[in-house]
């Protein structure tokens, strides 16, 4: 492989499509993880995640020669910081990856160099790790290009939105603003918005604390529906057919990388002044618990209805529809819930869109139905759309699977 004009650290769910991405265009891209059977599966020409279109982007860039994944960066032009943001106790955000990864490069490192976080970080991190960067190497200060700039990608379409989603941009200064919007410029058709660093940080999270908000809203209006007898989804319906009202779906609660955690980041460290961000996390947390607790009152009901334990069908474990990712799921966190309190009921665990789970014992959809009593609709994935429900089973439809029909649960 020639030398890189590009190193991405960190080959997850954004880091590799972003790589196959930019390799597409006959940039070398040498991409790092810190897991060895990553980098051997993404060197073999195989992904390891699932995402449409992505398994023939890495396949074509690394037959071509413009990918190459290892364990260690090495010397490039442009950087990209591409690892995850975990959090501490407390829902405090945890940006000790960006920072091993920024001193990884610390000493790669050149004059005209550009360094890009993509990672979702708190408010002032680019700054940070700029402080850190330059007490390193204090000859570069002012020597390099740093900036900002987050993605804003739907699972299942990264492939298509990595090119022709708008992108924000910001810098920690105007001339690595522009730096970093000529380099995006070579690989994305959506429109490039300049702003500084700290801006563009925190854009990524308003972006998805407006939808938590929203979301909350409409499970909110779920778990008031279900104590005054009213179809939530009918009402939803109804209620958006004013012009200037677009209330969401109810669910589960919200799960996923971004919506179910980016509002923490701000609730961190304004606590004070972030009370709608604050209490939607509380509502759509409390919606996953309520769930649970709901499915829990229809089991004893049945028993003593019927005499004996009921078999139930948990159907779905994604965050979201239609997708194979599990992370920050409330469907998973619902099942654990329930089988936690299990006391020998049969449960038939269903994700169509996964093999196999190291904790559940995966049922297919269809026999899962079969054999239940007790029907649980966690998520809304399209298998679940054409099933037949015979008459005598009970379903508790969270998510919307039944819309209209007659049914328990909100």
């Amino acid at each position: 492989m020639n030398k890189p004009q590009v190193v991405i650290i960190g080959l997850g769910y954004i880091g590799l499509p972003t790589a196959a991405l930019i390799a597409q265009s006959k940039t070398h891209v040498h991409g790092v993880d810190i897991n060895p059977e990553v980098v051997e599966t993404i060197n073999s020409g195989k992904i390891h995640i699932i995402e449409p279109e992505l398994d023939i982007a890495v396949a074509n860039a690394v037959k071509e020669g413009y990918l190459k994944a290892t364990t260690k960066p090495i010397v490039a032009n442009t950087y990209l910081i591409v690892v995850p943001t975990p959090f501490k106790a407390r829902n405090e955000p945890d940006i000790s990856f960006v920072d091993s990864a920024t001193k990884a490069i610390l000493p790669l490192l050149k004059e005209d160099d550009l360094y890009i976080i993509e990672s979702t970080s708190p408010i002032g991190t680019t700054e940070k790790m700029m402080h850190l960067i330059y007490s390193q190497r204090p000859e570069l200060k002012d020597k390099l290009f740093i900036a900002y700039c987050p993605e804003r990608v739907l699972p299942g379409n990264v492939m298509y939105e990595l090119v022709h989603n708008d992108r924000v941009i910001g810098g920690v200064n105007q001339s690595s603003t522009d730096k970093a919007v000529a380099f995006y410029r070579q690989f994305i058709k959506g429109d490039l918005h300049k702003t500084n660093a700290r801006t563009a940080e925190m854009c990524k999270l308003v972006e998805n604390s407006s939808r938590d908000v929203q979301i909350a809203f409409a499970n909110e209006l779920s778990l008031i529906c279900d104590k005054a007898d009213i179809n939530v989804w009918e009402l939803i319906e109804l209620a958006n057919k004013h012009p200037r009202v677009n209330i969401l779906q109810p669910g589960c609660g919200v799960g996923g990388h971004c919506i179910a955690v980016d509002p923490y980041f701000i609730v961190s460290d304004y606590p004070l002044e972030s009370k709608i961000i604050g209490k939607a996390r509380e509502i759509n947390n409390y919606k996953s618990f309520w769930c649970a607790e709901k499915v829990q009152t229809v089991k004893m009901e049945f028993e003593i209805k019927h005499g004996h334990k009921p078999n139930i069908a948990l159907m779905g474990l994604a965050f979201k529809p239609n997708i194979d990712d599990l992370r920050e799921s409330p469907a998973k966190y619902i099942a654990q819930k329930v089988l936690q309190n299990a006391n020998n009921e049969e449960y038939y665990i269903v994700e169509p869109n996964i093999e196999s789970h190291k904790v559940f014992k995966l049922t297919n959809y269809k026999n899962a139905v079969a054999q239940a009593d007790i029907i649980v609709f966690l998520v809304a994935h399209n298998e679940f759309k054409n099933l037949t429900i015979p008459k005598n089973k009970i379903v508790l439809d969270f998510c919307g699977v039944l819309k209209k029909e007659d049914f328990k649960g909100a």
